[in-house]
């Protein structure tokens, strides 16, 4: 016989369509594992991994003992300098080409993938996103992860159960529609 189709706990469903996450692409696609962001594109993976790797990088640049290294490493090299018994080399500087054109900020940016717009500044506390475009697009993504992996889970379901409660207990207190609110005239007796 063939496979069961509805079974209790399967997690054989096959994902819904959805949006690559990385800001700019917006293609829709079909996922072929449940934690899958991003669309197949090469381009698009390609933008993805570039934009990690300027995030790591300027995470690694931020680092206090990092920066340190990095200036005596330039002190080094300068002292260096002088004693080189090469003659200096004139040549002219090419102008940045590809992504190395983009200047990116010193400033931390967005947590978007594909995001280089400078985060938002907050008076309380360090922000994360430049807009809420930004912001809410990675929330729904990180939402949805996690209610698949507690999906399964024994708290997982009974969290579930008090969502759907909650949302039927808000839609019943909606002061009803007033077209609906009038019943027909019936009989009277």
């Amino acid at each position: 016989m063939g496979h069961r189709q509805h079974k209790a706990n399967c997690r054989c469903r096959r994902p819904r369509t959805r949006m690559c996450l990385r800001k700019g692409c917006g293609q829709k696609f079909q996922p072929r594992r449940w934690n899958q962001r991003y669309c197949q594109d090469p381009e698009c993976l390609r933008a993805v991994r570039r934009w990690q790797a300027a995030k790591r990088q300027a995470q690694r640049r931020a680092d206090e003992a990092i920066k340190s290294q990095h200036a005596a490493a330039e002190r080094a090299r300068r002292r260096r300098a002088p004693f080189s018994t090469q003659p200096p080399r004139t040549s002219e500087v090419a102008a940045a080409r590809g992504h190395a054109a983009k200047i990116i900020s010193a400033r931390p940016f967005c947590d978007r993938p594909g995001c280089y717009e400078p985060a938002r500044k907050s008076g309380r506390s360090q922000t994360r996103y430049c807009c809420s475009a930004c912001r809410q697009a990675v929330r729904r993504v990180l939402d949805r992860e996690r209610k698949w992996r507690q999906r399964g889970t024994f708290r997982g379901r009974q969290a579930r159960r008090q969502e759907y409660q909650a949302t039927r207990g808000r839609r019943c207190r909606e002061p009803p529609d007033p077209a609906r609110a009038t019943a027909p005239p019936g009989p009277s007796s």
